[in-house]
């Protein structure tokens, strides 16, 4: 299985690629990694943070694999149909909204990672705001 590296500010974690459930969705995503942003907190998902990749040109990229209320650490890809591109990384109990009202988002890869660990993230982006983050194949 192809996994992902999530660095995010020198801790390193993992993700499996969900390359059979969402293939066109994790090839989009392979073409713009390795991916250098910020990791925020999210405004109206709930326990969450997000990546905005709004600036990279995706392909047309169907629903697949989508959801709304995703699980702790399934990495969702927002194609942008109704809001802004974007990667969200749920930490605890996630609707995934916008302004816009509830967004289904393609679910690519699973974080390995600790609910302790994704709460602290989480905790960390709602104090004191973004944190550095690098996506790239592991």
């Amino acid at each position: 299985m192809t996994q992902l590296e999530f660095d995010i500010e020198g801790e390193v974690f993992v993700a499996d690629l969900l390359e059979d459930e969402a293939p066109e969705s994790v090839a989009a995503l392979r073409d713009f990694l390795p991916l250098e942003s910020e990791l925020m907190h999210v405004r109206w998902s709930g326990h969450a943070t997000w990546v905005n990749i709004d600036e990279i040109d995706l392909p047309e990229i169907p629903r697949e694999n989508h959801t709304v209320y995703p699980s702790r650490g399934d990495i969702l890809l927002y194609p942008g149909y109704r809001n802004e591109q974007e990667l969200l990384v749920p930490c605890g109990p996630t609707c995934f909204k916008s302004p816009a009202g509830e967004l289904a988002g393609n679910h690519v890869a699973t974080l390995d990672a600790s609910r302790e660990e994704l709460a602290r993230i989480e905790e960390e982006t709602l104090q004191t705001g973004v944190k550095d983050i690098v996506v790239r194949e592991a």
